[in-house]
């Protein structure tokens, strides 16, 4: 039987390449200059030789384990998902491995996240904020680096990001909304961190004020980021004022919660009300109608983050987030508004069928 063949090691490499041992470490780990024609001697003579560099005795001579943190709100949101996508296939392009978490919107669990990601010395860690500054402050002293994706934190504007233009497709939604004729439009959004007013009610209301529309602020609620909450907020909303004839929904939770709310106020869409919604998620098309919503471009948004972290080191801490456009997806939900609805179905209306626990 013939014997087995035994591994390359890092010796054979210099001894093929004609080099030294420190030459063929430099290339490999990125630790020093080695001009271009020895790398390539070098690398062609680790292919010849199958030879595989061990990922954990450079971590441990770099003090990094390699890989990155991937640090999300929640792994089953439809745009979580496909920000992770994005981040996996940059990923993998660059030849890296992901670590992925959920903080659930929880500042005290993101921290507990961040310090093990820490702990376990990754080369860098992208995260959807949950709102607060001092983990990720504290971890800049670890030397490890951050991207922001979607979310930016205002205390620290030093950490780069890559954002959707939020602003401008709930602009362009508000605008179609009133071009088609409304006027009483109602907007579903999620609480801020801190109360003030997000990014996307702000487009909402700046848009009406710029096309004359009064903002009704009866119409503007907001709530927690979850199903419950927003299923509450749309109940509230649509019992309480019959007279709103459109609906912007600021999020997916939000739309689904205004679908929900709608049929079990068996109002029509769009004939009794229209619906508009930030994401387009695989669902929005599955309605009945499907629904108008903006599009954001969430894998793209997982694979620039990656990008900046990993190769595009120039743009770190310089400038502004890079912001990545949205797109109007106009569908069957919405509709020119009807003069008036029957008062009888609107002093008669309530949620039926039991609906969704409030908050």
């Amino acid at each position: 039987m013939a014997a087995e063949r035994r591994t390359a090691t890092i010796k054979d490499v210099a001894a093929a390449a004609g080099v030294g041992i420190a030459t063929v470490s430099r290339v490999f780990t990125g630790g020093g200059p080695v001009g271009a024609e020895t790398r390539e001697r070098v690398l062609a003579a680790a292919s010849a030789l199958d030879y595989r560099p061990s990922a954990l005795g450079r971590g441990l001579k770099l003090r990094r384990s390699g890989g990155i943190g991937l640090v999300v709100p929640d792994v089953a949101d439809p745009f979580c998902a496909e920000l992770a996508a994005g981040v996996l296939a940059c990923a993998r392009s660059l030849g890296e491995h992901v670590i992925v978490d959920a903080a659930h919107g929880d500042p005290a669990r993101e921290a507990e996240i961040v310090d093990r990601l820490a702990e376990q010395r990754v080369d860098g860690i992208i995260a959807v904020p949950a709102g607060e500054a001092a983990a990720w402050r504290a971890l800049a002293g670890v030397g490890a680096s951050v991207v922001f994706a979607d979310r930016v934190l205002p205390a620290l504007p030093e950490i780069p990001s890559v954002l959707a233009d939020d602003g401008a497709g709930v602009r362009a939604l508000a605008e179609y909304l009133v071009g088609l004729g409304h006027r009483r439009i109602g907007f579903l959004g999620a609480a801020a961190p801190g109360g003030a007013p997000g990014t996307r009610e702000r487009a909402f209301r700046a848009a009406l004020d710029e096309l004359g529309v009064p903002a009704d602020e009866d119409l503007v609620v907001t709530s927690r980021p979850s199903r419950d909450s927003a299923y509450a907020a749309a109940a509230g909303l649509l019992q309480r004022r019959a007279d709103a004839t459109a609906l912007l929904a600021a999020g997916h939770l939000h739309g689904e919660a205004a679908v929900l709310v709608s049929r079990e106020l068996d109002l029509r869409v769009p004939a009794d009300v229209s619906i508009g919604m930030v994401d387009d998620v695989a669902w929005a098309e599955l309605c009945d109608p499907p629904l108008t919503a903006v599009a954001r471009p969430a894998r793209d948004m997982g694979y620039r983050a990656c990008e900046m972290l990993l190769r595009d080191r120039s743009r770190r801490g310089r400038g502004r987030p890079v912001l990545l456009p949205t797109e109007l997806i106009v569908r069957g939900s919405c509709g020119p508004p009807r003069t008036a609805r029957a008062s009888a179905r609107a002093s008669a209306r309530g949620v039926r069928g039991g609906g969704r626990a409030g908050p």
